[in-house]
């Protein structure tokens, strides 16, 4: 075996050990020996280094059935943390929320501010407040309502990010990895991430936020489909002749939102549409669906789920997929 053939299996082995011990939390050396097939041999060198560089942390040891008391071994998941920020919408207002998760996944401090105009130099003062506080943080994720486009923000419902080449921009100012995910696609990412559903399924989200246009998130074969430009899904630009930044009347916002729906099935034929708004109950649907296919009939028939939890969705989604970052990055 070469010398790089021999690094790669020693790091998939790590990462075989790292992902182990996070599952179970404490292990001896035999029985991580016996949960990843590895030989006891190979194990004692991989704790070591892991031991060395504080990825795991060594505790007493305990009795091993009449022998020598055996070691345990506990993953740290503080190692490296990320740092998730995310520009929501709330009762009309701009929100930005700032949460550090360690590699289990657990929040370790989490902040909320309200922003009267927002623009990227608020994110750059709360990462400099956070990357003071925690050394540790290695990725940053930041979900937008908006798409890049060959690195500028072309899209977003924020007048002061169009044009800013956001990633490019925090990598270059904290030298660190930066993930950044449109709100709906996370949220979709998210909402699949707490289901039960096929893999190969086709889930789609559509939000409507308060006094701004709706977007809309595709997840197809267990991935967001993101089309050219990480364009699919912009639907205010459907010909839909209504003032998004006005209060809509119910009756009005119904019609729309079964148009949008309507347009969405004969298009993609999901087996899952999420609608998230605040608008309309879900018993209420139902009856105002059926009543609009008497109208106008499909040959699918998705499953339309009226949903209000669309902020922690997206906190889920831009949660996992900063941590899968996290995870990938290697010293």
């Amino acid at each position: 075996m070469d010398k790089a053939s021999g690094k790669l299996v020693k790091e998939i082995n790590l990462n075989h050990v790292r992902h182990t011990l996070s599952n179970v939390e404490t292990a001896t050396k035999a029985q991580l020996a016996e949960a990843t097939g590895l030989s006891v041999v190979t194990i004692n060198a991989l704790v070591k280094e892991l031991v060395t560089r504080g990825e795991v942390f060594k505790e007493d040891t305990v009795p091993s059935g009449g022998g020598r008391p055996a070691a345990t071994y506990r993953f740290n998941a503080n190692y490296r943390l990320a740092l998730v920020m995310l520009l929501k919408e709330h009762k009309g207002a701009d929100v930005l929320m700032a949460s550090v998760v360690n590699l289990n996944g657990e929040t370790v401090r989490r902040e909320e501010h309200s922003i009267p105009l927002f623009d990227y130099h608020c994110l750059d003062e709360r990462i400099h407040v956070f990357l003071n506080a925690y050394p540790a943080i290695n990725v940053i994720g930041v979900g937008i309502a908006g798409q890049i486009v060959d690195g500028a923000i072309a899209v977003s419902s924020h007048q002061n990010l169009k044009g800013v080449r956001l990633i490019e921009h925090l990598e270059k100012t904290f030298k660190l990895t930066v993930l950044v995910e449109n709100d709906v696609n996370a949220a979709v990412s998210g909402y699949c991430a707490q289901q039960i559903y096929e893999e190969s399924d086709c889930v789609v989200g559509v939000y409507f936020p308060d006094n701004y246009p709706p977007g809309m998130g595709i997840q197809l074969n267990g991935d967001i489909v993101k089309g050219k430009n990480g364009m699919a899904g912009e639907i205010k630009f459907l010909p839909i002749d209504v003032d998004w930044e006005k209060n809509i009347n119910k009756k009005e916002f119904v019609n729309i939102v079964c148009e949008i729906v309507q347009t969405v099935n004969a298009i993609l034929a999901p087996n899952q549409i999420i609608l998230y708004q605040s608008h309309i109950q879900q018993k209420d649907w139902v009856r105002l669906w059926e009543g609009y296919q008497k109208n106008y009939p499909s040959i699918s028939e998705p499953n339309i789920v009226v949903s209000d939890s669309f902020q922690s969705d997206f906190n889920e989604g831009m949660k996992a997929l900063t941590l899968k970052k996290l995870e990938s990055y290697t010293n």
